[in-house]
């Protein structure tokens, strides 16, 4: 709900010491790493994308290269989220075949080079706020694993909020736990999800809220139904048959629509709304 723009890209934090101010916080449409072999290796905004889609649905990913010219292969939108062997090469155009099946992701080559050993903690503080005492508008992120972590200490997880006040001092810029605003709580994992579901065209407008009209449960499609169009919704509670809502047939359901649009009741301003620059590629 800021008048800030969309940020695009890979976003780095940097630090000189352990424990300094960071020296880098910013957004950046591609990053160059140099590895400990001088090789310069380079993350693209895509891959960043997809690794974070590929991470939140519980995914492995490869460094596949084409077979006939060896360009570094990238798998989006639907091939993110399902293992395959053959892919087609955006570099030559050839389908090519991988000895086992993957997702490829050009940004595993970096985190090969480097020790990913560090441990994911969730966030300790917790976060209650109302909307009208940040007249500048709020940000919220679903928290994931990050592509590349070379501190010492432990990544948090949760929900990370920007929140602007009436002066710099007022400003939130942290991952928390739980957060509720205007009395309404956010579930991380839901925020999460709903993130991932974001960066995958191929179900834009279906992602939708779904209740139990005889309990009157939220329903939330988790694993492969997150990802994955469907007509057979059922109750988690009492078992009922779903019906869903709109012009799509095939549905998936995130009860986390329901609650932003709670939220923008109370919102400053009306959030903004972003049309996807990202492609539908399906078999």
């Amino acid at each position: 709900t800021t008048t800030l723009p969309l940020e695009r890209g890979v976003h780095v934090h940097a630090r000189k010491h352990p424990q300094g101010k960071k020296v880098i916080d910013h957004t950046y449409r591609a990053v160059q790493v140099v590895v400990s072999s001088g090789e310069n290796i380079e993350v693209s905004e895509l891959d960043a994308i997809y690794f974070m889609v590929s991470s939140v649905f519980g995914y492995d990913m490869k460094f596949v290269e084409c077979t006939f010219c060896n360009f570094p292969h990238l798998d989006k939108d639907w091939f993110s989220v399902h293992n395959h062997r053959r892919h087609l090469c955006a570099g030559c155009g050839y389908l090519f075949k991988d000895d086992v099946s993957g997702i490829g992701n050009p940004a595993m080559k970096i985190r090969a080079s480097f020790s990913n050993n560090h441990k994911v903690k969730l966030a300790r503080r917790k976060k209650r706020l109302r909307q009208r005492d940040y007249p500048g508008g709020i940000q919220i992120w679903g928290s994931n694993p990050a592509l590349l972590w070379t501190a010492s200490r432990s990544e948090e997880a949760g929900i990370h909020i920007h929140a602007f006040g009436r002066t710099k001092k007022d400003n939130i810029d942290d991952t928390f736990s739980s957060v509720t605003i205007d009395d309404i709580t956010l579930d991380p994992h839901l925020v999460r999800v709903r993130m991932a579901q974001s960066g995958l065209p191929h179900i834009a407008g279906r992602v939708i809220d779904i209740y139990c009209e005889q309990c009157g449960e939220p329903h939330f499609d988790d694993r492969e139904g997150a990802f994955t169009p469907h007509d057979d919704h059922r109750c988690h509670l009492c078992g009922s048959k779903l019906r869903s809502k709109g012009r799509f047939r095939k549905t998936i359901g995130n009860p986390l629509c329901d609650t932003l649009d709670q939220l923008a009741k109370f919102a400053v301003r009306q959030p903004q709304k972003y049309e996807s620059y990202l492609f539908t590629e399906t078999l």
